[in-house]
């Protein structure tokens, strides 16, 4: 019986993986004198910030100051999603929707504070949206490790077994697992079966397919 719902942010309720790609780039050539390919970020997807820039260093031979590296990639794309990130397709109306079914809502992100927070502000969706809010900074092990989705089960006060994740990430579909919890894929960075393989039990292309798709989980 399904109690709560935890969603992913990126990929899952916008789409900011252009731009802290655009941003993490910049950071590589304005810092380092290195260009990198926006390619290169895609093995680290999901994985949070310390991966997703230090596995692109890691490939270049760069060494990264993480504190002052990290502050100016959130820098620059705090600018660039100023106005112009959206949720995508059927979010809001999805969330509306939980909430009618009495379903408790958690964000649960790889992501540090700073840009969950300016996401999630961008979107309109502070305040209240979400009953918890879960960011990288939270936990020891990033996913595919369960600590994050854990952590959100808990703080939602629900059994892992009640909860749903919308993941589009194979990292988030196997940390989801790990923790116990049913997976929906949302097929974007990841097809329908890398997605599968992970271990996500349905995919959609956007939360618009969303309550069918929890209805054929049963």
């Amino acid at each position: 019986m399904i109690q709560g719902i935890i969603f992913d942010m990126d990929g899952v309720l916008c789409d900011s993986e252009p731009f802290i790609t655009q941003a993490a780039v910049a950071l590589f050539r304005e810092r380092h004198g290195v260009a990198v390919q926006g390619d290169d970020f895609l093995p680290f997807t999901g994985m949070g910030e310390n991966r997703f820039l230090g596995g692109v260093a890691e490939r270049y031979g760069v060494r990264l100051d993480l504190e002052t590296d990290k502050a100016f990639t959130y820098a620059r794309y705090l600018d660039l999603i100023s106005g112009r990130l959206q949720p995508l397709s059927g979010v809001a109306a999805f969330i509306a929707q939980c909430r009618r079914m009495g379903w408790r809502l958690a964000v649960a992100s790889s992501a540090d504070r700073v840009k969950v927070d300016g996401n999630l502000a961008e979107l309109g969706f502070g305040g209240t949206a979400f009953d918890a809010v879960i960011d990288g900074s939270q936990v020891a092990r990033k996913k595919p490790a369960p600590d994050l989705f854990l952590l959100a089960a808990a703080q939602l006060g629900l059994d892992p077994a009640g909860c749903v994740v919308f993941e589009d990430a194979v990292a988030g579909v196997q940390a989801a697992g790990a923790a116990g919890m049913r997976a929906i894929g949302v097929r974007g960075a990841f097809d329908d079966a890398r997605l599968r393989a992970a271990g996500a039990a349905a995919t959609v292309n956007d939360l618009t397919e969303a309550a069918e798709a929890l209805a054929r989980l049963g």
